[in-house]
């Protein structure tokens, strides 16, 4: 079975009705579920939180006037194409800009897809990694996108032995969905193309839901552990998702009895036509401080805002500030100030 990638396909799965009126939805941004995801939905539930997650809906097509089409500023610091340079000590590669799946909340949603930025020529990729070379600097890669992991072995081994000649770099970190939502891919093959001689690997797992963590990602979660790659979790806090203390705590505490290390939970970025995702602040920090109670702090997450702008991310657990008319003014890692809009405006 392929993944569903069209509105009609949706519809003979039962995923949404005949009269659904998505087909505009689809010419904006890409449809696909895979069939490890279609097996977690459950079609009678109207509010089941992993279809959410990945059946588009009309709300899609709202676009809010704070939202904006690159909203955490990747393109204000990207030197050379697929790289992106916003921290001193580490650089973003973005190899790819494809996915085995659309997430509906994505905040790269106007960049990835069959219409997006694509996947980078032979000549892009080698000039990234001569900028990534030049600069001593850089101790840390992170492959993201798109999803990296739906390249081939061959092409990530390729990848894998241009930065081992690159001695400055000690650490390379990949974002992922694909142990979660397409797990037969982690295999043997493609956990030797993660690693490399010198370097120490991560894979950031995806997940925002405690039923992703199925036995099949579980059995790709073990192999990549085994092969010497360390894990950590990535997740967005999701209105009609995760947005309750429950859930976040059966989420974490699914990690850490995966041995995936709770790493960033991220406050929804303003991607347009995602307004229908957002949780205002000071929810999230209700959830956060309602964790701290509820469960071992070898399950806590750094809850985060990548501020708009290109500012970097800001831990806003605490950190934030009201302001009197209830915007956020949350501070970067330099010491800068930046307005947030509450949840409506």
């Amino acid at each position: 079975m392929s993944a569903l990638k069209t509105v009609r396909g949706l519809v003979e799965a039962g995923l949404v009705k005949e009269e659904s009126g998505l087909d505009a939805v689809a010419e904006k941004y890409a449809i696909s579920i895979t069939p490890a995801v279609l097996a977690l939905i459950d079609p009678n539930d109207p509010n089941d939180p992993i279809a959410r997650q990945y059946v588009p809906a009309p709300e899609e097509l709202v676009t809010t006037a704070e939202e904006r089409a690159d909203p955490i500023g990747d393109l204000t610091h990207s030197p050379v194409e697929g790289i992106v340079h916003r921290y001193p000590d580490r650089v973003l590669l973005k190899a790819v800009h494809v996915c085995p799946v659309y997430c509906r909340f994505c905040f790269r949603r106007e960049m990835v897809g069959p219409q997006g930025l694509g996947t980078l020529t032979a000549g892009e990729l080698d000039a990234a990694i001569a900028y990534i070379a030049a600069h001593e600097e850089i101790w840390e890669v992170i492959l993201t996108g798109g999803d990296p992991l739906v390249l081939s072995p061959r092409r990530l081994h390729v990848i894998m032995e241009k930065l081992a000649g690159i001695a400055h770099v000690k650490v390379v970190r990949f974002h992922t969905r694909v142990p979660v939502v397409e797990p037969e891919r982690i295999d043997a093959e493609m956990v030797e193309a993660l690693t490399a001689s010198g370097k120490t690997t991560y894979l950031a797992v995806h997940a925002n839901h405690p039923r992703e963590l199925t036995a099949l990602a579980r059995t790709g979660f073990d192999l990549l552990i085994a092969g010497g790659v360390v894990l950590i979790s990535q997740s967005v806090l999701l209105a009609g998702v995760n947005d309750d203390a429950e859930t976040l705590a059966a989420l974490m505490r699914g990690f850490v009895e995966n041995r995936i290390r709770p790493y960033y939970l991220h406050h929804p970025d303003l991607a347009p036509g995602t307004g229908h995702f957002r949780v205002s602040i000071e929810d999230g920090q209700r959830l956060v401080t309602a964790l701290r109670g509820r469960i071992s702090g070898l399950c806590q997450p750094t809850y985060v805002l990548d501020i708009p702008g290109g500012h970097g991310k800001a831990d806003i657990g605490a950190a934030a500030l009201v302001g009197s008319d209830g915007c956020f003014t949350v501070r970067d890692w330099q010491g800068g100030e930046h307005a947030y809009p509450p949840v409506g405006d």
